[in-house]
């Protein structure tokens, strides 16, 4: 995105800035810096002083953040309680039913490559197939890649399939440095061919040795081999007579995750092969789609990388969903993390108004019209939350602040009623690392473009005197 103004461009920094710490939270980031911006510049034009405005914000700010501390719901999350987090944040980017399919696909991600030091969603391969519709999107325990086999004869689906990950060329390749090989006669330019294609049967031969040792015949195995390098069309058909799939050229990501997806551990060389470099799948099987084709690895049995096959009819659509599946996956990432939620539907930002308005009393001073400042401008979440349901903000605004004063928990907007509701009840949290990630950098924004303007202003009056 391009843009100019430059109040425009740090604000947009800050919500980039936001999604790339926590993966949630940008329109958040806008509209809260926009509105204390709002509140400012009401007082700004009365005559209060930029700087005690900025003191009192930044007092209400360290206050919101004991709130936030005391509204927190703590407990390592369940999987019901991943469940809700995820359905909050896909529910504001997809449709209702859709980000509720999604939900579960998320959750099941992210609990398969869940791993003592942390999860890494790197883990999690999403990929994209412009076929059927978006409901069609699927979770599959195992890896999809993204090419076939070469070879016509090579068998299309197989179960219980040894998967061989390995990084060995099956192909006659140049030397990298320069040299040449001379020779007199048809007979020894004959010779060093035969040489040269022995060396490569060599290492197929030994692939095809293993999978007689582990798959004897009548005994429903197969044998899948994936390699990073090249194979030639010879190696392939070698392959293909054994009943052996043979992709080459795999990706670099696909063979990392193909180990942690399947066991076993990849090969730089095809000496002393055993059972044990072999990986497991459950079933091996490629897709066309077109003129494409897809292999899918699946049924693996503790796997500890996933795919999630996004399912589109249009580019549009299928981008779209990426964008609310990575948001998801962070959301459930940043929860496990954080080891506590904090209550949606607006509930926070509610609650931090009502006591910031008696944490104001305590404050003497024009400070304390910063701190105002700050508490009305936290009321723009819930006011936005309203208005995209299609409800009047100030009638919201009113009940729920009506209802805060007299409820013992927490309480939100309901997009569907227009009425309020208990979102701990209602299974609606956000996540606190994003909620404290807002407070901290809207408050640093905001101060610091109210202090520029002030700067600026100094400067043009000493260029005039």
């Amino acid at each position: 995105m391009q843009i100019q103004h430059p109040t425009a461009s740090l604000i947009a920094r800050a919500s980039t800035a936001m999604d790339d710490a926590t993966g949630d939270g940008t329109t958040s980031t806008v509209l809260i810096i926009g509105e204390l911006l709002k509140q400012a510049e009401n007082l700004i034009s009365e005559g209060v002083h930029p700087r005690v405005l900025t003191e009192g914000m930044i007092k209400a700010r360290d206050k919101a953040l004991e709130l936030l501390e005391k509204i927190k719901i703590e407990g390592k999350p369940d999987r019901q309680r991943l469940y809700d987090v995820a359905t909050t944040s896909l529910r504001t980017k997809v449709d209702k039913k859709l980000a509720d399919q999604m939900a579960d696909i998320c959750v099941d991600a992210v609990l398969n490559v869940q791993r003592e030091d942390g999860i890494d969603l790197h883990m999690v391969e999403l990929m994209e197939m412009q076929h059927k519709t978006s409901t069609a999107t699927t979770l599959v325990r195992g890896l999809v890649l993204d090419h076939g086999s070469r070879h016509p004869d090579m068998p299309r689906n197989v179960e219980n399939a040894y998967i061989l990950t390995c990084n060995v060329s099956m192909e006659y390749e140049k030397s990298e440095v320069n040299s040449g090989f001379f020779y007199k006669t048809a007979e020894e330019r004959e010779k060093l061919a035969l040489a040269e294609r022995d060396f490569i049967e060599q290492r197929v031969k030994k692939v095809i040795e293993l999978k007689r040792k582990v798959c004897p015949p009548g005994s429903g195995k197969s044998f899948v081999v994936i390699n990073q390098k090249g194979i030639d069309p010879y190696s392939l058909d070698m392959l293909a007579k054994e009943g052996i799939i043979g992709l080459r050229r795999a990706k670099r990501r696909n063979m990392e995750r193909l180990s942690l997806a399947c066991g076993g551990s990849a090969v730089n060389s095809v000496d002393d092969l055993t059972e044990d470099v072999l990986g497991y799948a459950g079933s091996v099987y490629e897709y066309v789609l077109g003129e494409n084709k897809y292999t899918f690895v699946e049924d693996c049995k503790n796997p500890l990388s996933v795919t999630i096959l996004i399912k589109a009819p249009n580019k549009y659509t299928l981008t779209q969903i990426k964008d609310a599946i990575h948001d998801g996956l962070r959301a459930i990432k940043n929860s496990i993390d954080d080891g506590a939620v904090v209550p949606g539907a607006g509930a926070f930002e509610i609650y931090a108004w009502q006591e910031l308005q008696k944490y104001k009393d305590e404050i003497k001073g024009k400070s304390r019209l910063g701190i105002q400042a700050y508490a009305e401008a936290l009321l723009i979440i819930p006011k936005t939350i309203s208005i995209n349901s299609g409800f009047d903000a100030q009638d919201m605004i009113v009940k729920l602040q009506e209802e805060c004063r007299e409820s013992v928990g927490p309480v939100g907007v309901n997009v569907d009623s227009g009425e309020v509701l208990q979102p701990v009840d209602a299974g609606i949290f956000d996540n606190y690392c994003v909620k404290k990630q807002i407070l901290n950098s809207c408050t640093i924004i905001a101060s610091n473009l109210l202090l520029v303007d002030e700067i600026m202003r100094a400067g043009m009056s000493s260029l005039k005197g």
